[in-house]
Parts: C-alpha cells; sequence; structure tokens
C-alpha cells in the first residue's frame, strides 16, 4: 500500500504530466496530427499557451525538488509533518496553475511560494 506522502507524489507526477499535454495541445490549437508530428511547423504560441507552457516548465523544475524532498523525508519520525508538507505542495500547485493560466501575477506567486513551503516543512521534519 502506497504511503500518503508517496501517493501525493504520484498525484504531482500526474498533474504534471496533465499541464504538459494541455500547454501542447493549446500550443498546436488542438489540431492533434500536428501535436502527434515532429512540430517543426508549430503556430506562433498565444498568449495563454505561452503561459500554459510557462507553468507546465515551472511545474517540471518544482517536481524535481519535491521528489527529492519526499524520498528524502520519507522515513522521517515525524511522518505526519512530511504529509502535511506534501499535501500543501500538491494543493498549492492545483491552485497555482489556474492562476498562471488566468494572469494572475500576485495570487500565482503566493500559491507558488506555499509550495515551496510546503517543500520546506517537509525537509525540516527529516532533518
Amino acid at each position: 500500500m502506497m504511503t500518503p506522502d508517496l501517493r501525493l507524489l504520484a498525484y504531482s507526477a500526474l498533474l504534471t504530466w496533465v499541464m504538459i499535454l494541455v500547454a501542447s495541445m493549446l500550443r498546436a490549437k488542438g489540431d492533434v496530427m500536428l501535436a502527434f508530428g515532429n512540430r517543426e511547423a508549430m503556430p506562433e504560441a498565444s498568449p495563454l499557451a505561452g503561459r500554459a507552457d510557462r507553468a507546465a516548465k515551472n511545474m517540471l523544475e518544482n517536481m524535481i525538488l519535491f521528489t527529492a524532498v519526499v524520498v528524502a523525508a520519507h522515513g522521517a519520525a515525524d511522518h505526519d509533518r512530511v504529509v502535511l508538507g506534501a499535501r500543501v505542495f500538491f494543493w498549492a500547485r492545483v491552485v497555482y496553475w489556474p492562476l498562471y493560466l488566468s494572469g494572475i501575477k500576485y495570487a500565482r506567486t503566493a500559491a507558488w511560494a506555499t509550495g515551496v513551503a510546503g517543500c520546506a516543512l517537509m525537509l525540516v521534519a527529516a532533518l
């Protein structure tokens, strides 16, 4: 059975995958055949497609940190704090995505910082 922290890691990986797919389809303007191709003739990115791409790349960058911290903190004595940090990270990233797509600057940054705080909480629990 998967522990809650590892389940949240899996959910975060799924969220990352969905974000990448949505960014790709927005860039291809919904043209599945273009998305399946070698992408040499991609249309110019709309502002929304650009934000979706940047949000997906940011998620990939944060997944590296989150994955490392989950693995390092998985066996921590204060596992409840690890799980809390993982929940904070995951839900902050769920909130971050539509904020970024909507172009809401400061709230987006607050959601990002909340996710980082979740990682910090896990790291402190592991030390």
